[in-house]
């Protein structure tokens, strides 16, 4: 006869479906938070990319200006930039933009997604005299305070969407600095330099 021990042998081969279930779920609101970080993350990214692009090339007019001893222009447009030297009539030109006979330095297209503006939209130009310095304080922004069209997506509420370090640049006689804006463009706000802190 056999002896009874009272001791049952388990053995476990594997996961059960509700084990299963579990994971994936965890994996897929993982996966879901991190997709929405991430186009916050690539968002900001890009915007700043964008206007240190924009600085960088404005320092190096400004440069350039006192380097060849020339005005130089910088035009802005919601799409694009250009830096022209002022070169006609020849050798040390006439102190005034003309594009069909001024020297085109740069010109570099915008992002659509992320548009500029700038405090005085009615001006276009930025002006470095012979001495690097700009007869025009103006700031640039970048507004990244999205108005949506849809009801699935919030309206603009002021905090910016993609909270960039830089968004803004402001323009002195003497300086060009970065920073960041402290208020977005929220039912036509305006791009001031009281609300462009530089970094």
């Amino acid at each position: 006869m056999l002896a009874m021990t009272g001791k049952v042998t388990v053995r476990n081969k594997g996961i059960t479906l509700i084990e299963l279930i579990i994971v994936i779920s965890v994996i897929g609101i993982l996966v879901l938070a991190l997709g929405f970080s991430f186009q916050g993350w690539i968002g900001g990214y890009n915007v700043e990319r964008g206007i240190k692009e924009m600085y960088i090339d404005l320092m190096n007019a400004r440069a350039r200006a006192m380097q060849k001893n020339r005005v130089h222009f910088v035009t802005l447009t919601v799409t694009q930039y250009t830096i022209y030297e002022d070169t006609n009539p020849a050798l040390d030109g006439n102190g005034y933009l003309e594009t069909a006979s001024d020297f085109k330095v740069l010109q570099k297209k915008l992002d659509s997604q992320y548009p500029i503006t700038w405090s005085d939209i009615a001006d276009l130009q930025i002006d470095f005299t012979k001495k690097g310095l700009s007869n025009d304080t103006k700031t640039i922004c970048v507004f990244t305070d999205f108005v949506n069209n849809t009801t699935l997506l919030p309206p603009p509420d002021g905090i910016s969407d993609y909270n960039p370090d830089y968004d803004c640049i402001v323009i002195s006689a003497t300086r060009i600095n970065l920073g960041k804006l402290t208020k977005q463009n929220t039912a036509g706000g305006a791009c001031l330099s009281a609300n462009c802190v530089a970094k």
